[in-house]
């Protein structure tokens, strides 16, 4: 390394790597090769107590997480871009609703989610990943974990969050949005919302859906109404609020109900 360069860093876990220490992979590449006929035998054993290790990490340090929405969005958007400020408009104002931020923990949509949070007096919560290119959490964070699995991750955003809220993103972006469409509907998670902001950027999708997989039959027509659609930082906010109140009602009435069935019962 030359004296004016600034030395590579990776964080995996806990654990910061620099330099020469950085492995050429990482822990999920590491965890998906095949390595030959027989290696896994001696390796895949030990990587599930790592991962047993991750899963009681994050559900230690997430339990008493209030009420929260989960943030999504591209890490390439520009502090000072119409994009970024939209998504620290909505951190400030979920946090203002009364609900934790979470986000991946990096920069760009997650950093300005974080931040509107954290400047709202919010608890602001990070969720990063040790990727191949150096990405450390952002400065806007209260509560901060890195994962070196993407599904235990995935699993905490699920398990912690009462709604998602989608901004412009990339591949990893579609893939938290469509991994959460795909739990609602086949109803493995309660249904909560999942809002997705930018009618410009989301058109040309929810249009493609609705014109080549509802009338192939490849959806259901109810389905469409798992995803909301809005360019309104404020109806984003309002949209969660009406959803979580007319879930608490529904579960009220249920309880209502079961305590009259079971009193019915005990006075035949």
């Amino acid at each position: 390394m030359r004296p004016d360069e600034t030395p590579r860093r990776r964080r995996q876990g806990p654990v910061t790597l620099r330099g020469n220490a950085i492995p050429a992979t990482t822990t999920d590449q590491r965890l998906l090769d095949s390595r030959g006929p027989s290696d896994w035998l001696h390796t895949d054993p030990w990587r599930v107590l790592r991962i047993q290790a991750e899963f009681v990490e994050g559900f230690g340090l997430l339990a008493e997480l209030p009420r929260a929405v989960s943030v999504f969005g591209s890490a390439r958007t520009k502090p000072g871009s119409e994009e970024y400020e939209l998504a620290e408009r909505i951190g400030a104002l979920l946090a203002e609703a009364g609900y934790a931020v979470i986000t991946g923990g990096g920069p760009g949509i997650m950093e300005a989610a974080n931040k509107g949070a954290d400047d709202a007096g919010g608890l602001s919560v990070g969720l990063g990943i040790e990727l191949p290119f150096e990405q450390k959490l952002n400065d806007h964070i209260d509560i901060g974990v890195e994962f070196r699995y993407f599904f235990v991750r995935k699993t905490m955003f699920v398990k912690y969050s009462q709604a998602f809220v989608v901004l412009p993103g990339g591949f990893g972006t579609l893939d938290e949005l469509f991994e959460a469409i795909t739990l609602v509907q086949t109803k493995k998670i309660t249904r909560f919302p999942i809002v997705l902001f930018g009618t410009d950027y989301w058109g040309g999708l929810i249009q493609w859906i609705k014109d080549q997989m509802l009338p192939a039959g490849k959806i259901s027509p109810e389905d469409l109404d798992l995803m909301y659609v809005t360019d309104d930082p404020v109806e984003v906010v309002e949209r969660i609020k009406r959803a979580h109140e007319t879930q608490e009602r529904e579960l009220e009435e249920r309880a209502a109900q079961e305590a009259d069935a079971v009193a019915g019962g005990n006075g035949s």
